[in-house]
């Protein structure tokens, strides 16, 4: 199976990423624990190596549930990337003490001595990014993380951060419908050297064909908050790009989901998608995502729909 390094970090990883922020179950609806774990386990045994966690999601609730999942394999077989500095009295704390507390408490939940991708989960505005770079390089010296990711920044703000600390890697929102990266933040990626690991790969379910007309009000509230295509004007154009997809889906046999996630891995300077499951199900189709890839053809496709749809 392909692997893509994080950077320079040394550390590879599969194109797509096990995400769990909905295992949290503080926003994406009810879960059920022991199908959280089963999925991550079948995706593992499918072959991706690494899971995305963050504290915030569930109160830590996910972590704990990525610690039960790799309990029983080979842990320098798998990569695990979590974040820190969202949620917690302050919320956004991304301060030298956050830094050092946080650490220890995810370490605790995922029942392991260290962390494979430490990302910072949101910039802080109220403390100074040298502080928080120059503990997560006191981190790495102790052999708490092994790499610096960054979440959500900007290339100003990761310029900044270089200053003081090597960044491996930055986790921005990207996918067929949310492409603002391509104007800056990828190309100074690629330029660096710096790995790209996506977030909302499939719009938060939108690139599954799972929607007709909008989700619930409640629904769109909480999808809203990071997605914005699930409001019109944009709903009805996402839409007409899932019908699109829906056509080469029949054409070539393959689900609509799996053509979203490997057009974003076949873009230029992508180290991982990540997309989340809550049953062994999704995960085994999202895992057989890395069993084909686009054609030219599909890939041309899919670039003259885009600009068809949304110029």
């Amino acid at each position: 199976m392909r692997l893509n390094e994080i950077g320079k970090s040394g550390i590879k990883v599969t194109p797509i990423t096990l995400g769990t922020w909905a295992m949290g179950g503080d926003f994406w609806g009810e879960i059920d624990d022991q199908a959280c774990v089963d999925a991550l386990r079948a995706g593992l045994d499918r072959g991706i190596n690494i899971i995305d966690t963050a504290p915030v999601y569930g109160s830590g609730h996910a972590e704990e549930l990525v610690g039960r999942a790799i309990k029983g394999y080979r842990r320098e077989e798998i990569v695990i990337a979590t974040k820190f500095g969202v949620g917690g009295a302050n919320w956004n704390d991304a301060s030298r003490k956050a830094a050092f507390q946080e650490t220890e408490d995810s370490l605790r939940r995922l029942g392991t001595d260290y962390i494979d991708l430490y990302q910072v989960h949101w910039p802080d505005p109220n403390t100074p990014v040298e502080e928080t770079m120059e503990a997560l390089n006191d981190l790495k010296n102790a052999g708490k993380i092994r790499a610096i990711g960054v979440s959500n920044f900007d290339v100003a703000l990761m310029e900044k951060s270089r200053e003081t600390a090597r960044i491996d890697s930055v986790q921005p929102q990207y996918s067929l419908l949310v492409r603002d990266i391509e104007a800056d933040l990828l190309p100074y990626c690629i330029e660096q050297g710096i790995g790209v690991l996506s977030y909302g790969s499939l719009g938060a379910g939108m690139l599954t064909g799972k929607y007709r007309t909008p989700p619930p009000a409640t629904e769109i509230e909480r999808r809203s908050m990071f997605y914005p295509f699930y409001k019109e004007p944009l709903f009805g154009k996402a839409l007409a790009l899932v019908e699109k997809l829906e056509a080469l889906s029949k054409e070539i046999d393959k689900p609509v989901a799996q053509i979203a996630l490997n057009w974003v891995i076949a873009q230029p300077g992508m180290t991982t998608a990540l997309v989340g499951s809550k049953n062994t199900k999704q995960a085994i189709q999202n895992a057989d995502t890395l069993t084909w890839e686009l054609s030219g053809e599909a890939l041309a496709f899919i670039d003259r729909a885009l600009k068809d749809i949304y110029g």
